[in-house]
């Protein structure tokens, strides 16, 4: 079985997978573009940022599991790999101290202007007058969009500075909200209203996307901070661009719209060119400790799938599935009976959408429960239970 990991990857977990019988191609370089030839062989196949597009599937007839080696799965083509009935797994909270440590980095950075100080000195410029001028972060309200385990660990460094901290997610309740220590916002318009500083740390999806208009860019109070250690879709950028012209907004940010695909490439930003715009080059999950945290988690998804069949942290598996019944079948474990059983379901039209048989100590029996699309009826059920040197108990319930 072949793994291909086709972003950087720490060499001592590599030897991880193959210490799991995997044969292992490890090429970072590969482009996106060319992944769907370089996968074609692949069983597994692991990635960091590379976009995954529904090629690489429709080409790569053994492919099982993608793992992302990070949060969130924007870069995949998930609805391509359930079509080929591909997992997608990622590694949910492994880099939210890196990423939250960066975030507020970048708030101190924007409040004390830390990279123009920097700056200067290297011109040779001395400017404490110009530079004594802040506003500090004590007693500020920050606000926090999205509080999943990034933005938990935001507030939590949030609050040591003595800032007030206000959240909203679309899960968030006030007792929930209570738990982390935060007051909740009803919605995020409100959100970016009432604070002095917005921290973003929702996920990528269809409701997110531009969910950072210009609108509510518009709600924010005069001088406010914005950092985006998310995703940049998340952000209308020509409004963002707008109001940081016109000094509503300072921007600290690690993404970009349109970031190059390798680690090092010209790049031309109509935002991170703008004076009162800090960017870093999206290294929020780039610490030592972030990425062997990540890579471990990585080795446990595709050992938990190469072992035992099972993918922690998948995100594609159905929660709900057609099924209308589910029927119940203990039998003794021996050759062909589950096969007479599903194949009567076959005769009688029914699809089987999952199946899950466990065998009881010794051996000797089984207990198979099938979910189907369609109630059997009662002569589908008497045929199974007919077959009794193979079956020892039939039910059959509504879902």
């Amino acid at each position: 079985m072949m793994i291909l990991v086709a972003d950087t990857f720490p060499r001592e977990r590599l030897a991880d997978f193959e210490a799991l019988g995997l044969r292992v191609v490890h090429d970072a370089s590969v482009s996106a573009k060319d992944l769907p030839a370089k996968a074609r062989d692949a069983s597994v196949l692991v990635v960091r940022s590379k976009q995954v597009i529904g090629e690489v599937f429709e080409g790569a007839p053994a492919l099982s599991l993608v793992v992302r080696a990070g949060a969130g799965v924007n870069t995949i083509d998930v609805a391509a790999a359930s079509r080929r009935g591909v997992y997608v797994a990622n590694c949910p909270g492994q880099n939210s101290i890196a990423v939250a440590e960066l975030a507020i980095g970048l708030l101190v950075s924007l409040d004390r202007r830390i990279p123009d100080n920097v700056e200067r000195l290297r011109a040779g410029k001395w400017d404490k007058k110009t530079f004594s001028e802040a506003r500090g972060l004590f007693g500020r309200t920050l606000g926090i969009a999205g509080v999943g385990a990034i933005g938990r660990e935001v507030a939590h460094r949030a609050r040591a500075l003595g800032m007030r901290i206000v959240a909203w997610s679309r899960s968030l309740d006030d007792a929930k909200a209570r738990d982390l220590g935060v007051e909740r916002a009803p919605d995020l318009g409100a959100l970016a209203a009432s604070c002095d500083a917005l921290s973003l740390h929702l996920p990528l999806t269809k409701e997110t996307r531009g969910i950072v208009s210009r609108e509510m860019l518009a709600a924010m109070r005069p001088g406010a901070l914005l950092v985006n250690t998310a995703r940049a879709e998340l952000v209308d950028e020509a409004a963002l661009v707008e109001a940081v012209r016109a000094g509503r907004v300072r921007v600290g940010a690690d993404v970009f719209a349109g970031e190059p695909e390798k680690g090092q490439a010209d790049f031309q930003s109509p935002l991170a060119a703008l004076p009162g715009v800090y960017g870093t080059h999206h290294i929020g999950a780039s610490t030592e400790q972030a990425q062997d945290a990540i890579a471990r988690e990585t080795v446990r998804i595709v050992e938990a799938f190469v072992r035992f069949g099972r993918v922690p942290n998948c995100v594609n598996v159905a929660r709900k599935t057609p099924a209308r019944a589910r029927l119940v079948v203990r039998h003794y474990d021996k050759v062909g009976v589950l096969a007479n059983v599903l194949s009567a379901i076959r005769e009688a039209g029914i699809n089987v959408e999952e199946v899950t048989n466990t065998v009881f100590e010794q051996a000797a029996a089984a207990s198979c429960s099938i979910d189907l699309d369609d109630v059997p009826s009662a002569d589908l059920l008497a045929r199974i239970r007919a077959r009794q040197d193979e079956v020892l108990f039939v039910d059959c319930v509504s879902l």
